[in-house]
């Protein structure tokens, strides 16, 4: 039993090839763009730029998905907005009715968050994130309370959902579309 746990870790699949060129330059002007839309609106909303709430960190992994991955199931409109929104919610709640320490609220917040998110249809990996940095954040992210979840988490993950729209659909690849379903 023991030694099929550990051949389970070995795995036996081969690497995928890197992607070609042209995809990874897409990948990179979504991702650029997104950002940087994000990042203007940061400054338009005059937040500081090293303490940025608008500029969370979950984004840059929701960057990966959409721009770099637009096809994955995660990468859908449905699970990046549903995914930040969901968990941005249940981070804040756990952090403001919850009792308990630092760690047991950040284990709590992730662990709830997919698990909503798995019921939701909305799995989108940097939810996960989005949760725990509603309960690690700092002052200003847990002054904002539920606010947390309009600015940053739904705004910025509707900028970077417009951007994709535009940039994912730019290739003249019939492959290369975004999105592949709504809901």
């Amino acid at each position: 039993m023991i030694k099929s746990f550990f051949k389970k870790m070995v795995g036996g699949d081969e690497s995928p090839p890197r992607k070609p060129h042209h995809k990874i330059g897409w990948s990179w002007l979504g991702a650029f763009l997104g950002i940087y839309v994000v990042s203007v609106l940061n400054d338009l909303l005059n937040i500081g730029t090293l303490n940025s709430a608008f500029l969370v960190g979950s984004f840059g992994a929701s960057a990966v998905l959409i721009y770099g991955a637009p096809q994955a199931e995660f990468s859908q409109p449905r699970n990046l907005m549903g995914g930040h929104i969901i968990s941005a919610f249940i981070g804040i709640s756990v952090y403001q009715y919850i009792p308990l320490d630092i760690q047991l609220l950040s284990a709590l917040a992730v662990s709830l968050s997919i698990v909503a998110m798995h019921y939701t249809g909305t799995l989108h990996p940097p939810g996960g994130a989005t949760a725990l940095i509603a309960v690690i954040g700092s002052d200003d992210i847990h002054g904002l309370g539920f606010l947390y979840l309009i600015s940053p988490i739904a705004i910025g993950a509707f900028a970077m959902l417009i951007v994709a729209l535009l940039v994912n659909n730019l290739s003249s690849n019939p492959k290369r579309h975004y999105p592949r379903y709504w809901l």
